[in-house]
């Protein structure tokens, strides 16, 4: 045996003797692995459709033993439709929105946070920011609509107190994207804040101890200290954000918009709800959604290209 086989065996016998010591963490993470295992990974065998005229009732034999190939019809229809440029529009610009202006505040709230020194005030915010995240889209959907209801709610009534006349805000093209985004990031900001609040954690106390007898201020040591201490945290959540930008919020979308917005609030995941569920054109929408992916993938990878020439950890 050559010194390379021999060390393959090492290496395969070593990997399996961790996974024996330490068998009771692997055994943690199985739940987890068995979900993206069942839900992620065994239907992707259903992309197939997507280059079929494939029929519901056709079963297993109409899409593998007797399909209907079309090639990329489905794709071109997309391309060429009506639909296709203002989907793409309004996709792109809802996430972007959300990446400039959703990305930075758990980071914002995190250096706020590190930054408080009495212990039940930290805990109390921490709390109160953490709780809209366990709440589902239905229930926030709910609490937006009844707060921004022209006729009963809170908004309507403070412009009618001070003499205006209230709006469809929902219903509005001006202010939907705005809507969307603000609930977006009073959801998420508190859940955010956790990885980052963590990472700060992990910087040496030392670092500040050293910059205050220097006399540094409170914001010198968060823009020398705090953000380049979680800079790599940082650059490997932007990558998922970037690789995410078609994933503008289904369900917060679907439960928000009507038709008065679709030009400003219809993105591809709620046409594609449309079309594959309402109008039953499954290969249709299996291959805007496949189309969707591959861009996602496109630029996951872009992404992670940029973070690691700049110095930072990429995702792999």
């Amino acid at each position: 045996m050559n010194s390379s086989s021999a060390g393959a065996v090492a290496l395969k016998r070593g990997f399996f003797s961790n996974m024996w010591k330490y068998k009771f963490l692997y055994a943690l993470i199985l739940p987890g692995m068995i979900f993206f295992l069942v839900f992620d990974y065994v239907p992707m065998y259903g992309v197939v459709i997507a280059f079929q005229d494939y029929k519901p009732f056709g079963g297993i034999k109409g899409m593998f033993i007797d399909p209907n190939w079309v090639g990329l019809k489905h794709f071109n229809d997309f391309f060429h439709s009506y639909y296709f440029g203002r989907l793409l529009r309004n996709t792109v610009v809802i996430s972007l929105y959300k990446l400039v202006f959703g990305f930075p505040a758990p980071i914002v709230l995190a250096l706020m946070l590190n930054e408080v020194k009495r212990a039940k005030f930290k805990k109390a915010v921490q709390t109160i920011s953490y709780m809209p995240h366990f709440l589902s889209w239905v229930i926030i959907s709910g609490l937006v609509i009844t707060i921004l209801s022209p006729t009963s709610g809170v908004v309507g009534e403070l412009v009618k107190s001070f003499g205006g006349q209230p709006i469809s805000y929902l219903g509005s093209p001006d202010y939907f994207r705005s809507i969307l985004v603000g609930s977006s990031i009073w959801s998420g900001i508190g859940w955010g804040s956790i990885i980052y609040l963590a990472a700060l954690a992990g910087i040496n106390p030392e670092l500040y101890e050293s910059a205050e007898i220097d006399g540094a201020s409170r914001f010198q040591k968060m823009r020398y200290i705090s953000i380049p201490g979680i800079s790599n945290i940082i650059a490997i959540l932007f990558v998922f954000q970037i690789g995410g930008i078609l994933n503008a919020g289904f369900e917060q979308v679907l439960l928000l918009y009507s038709p008065t917005v679709y030009q400003v609030g219809d993105i591809i995941d709620t046409y594609v709800y449309r079309e594959g569920l309402l109008n039953t054109k499954y290969s249709y929408s299996a291959a805007i959604g496949l189309f969707k992916n591959v861009v996602g993938l496109l630029f996951l990878i872009i992404a992670n290209v940029v973070v690691k020439r700049m110095g930072k950890e990429g995702i792999w």
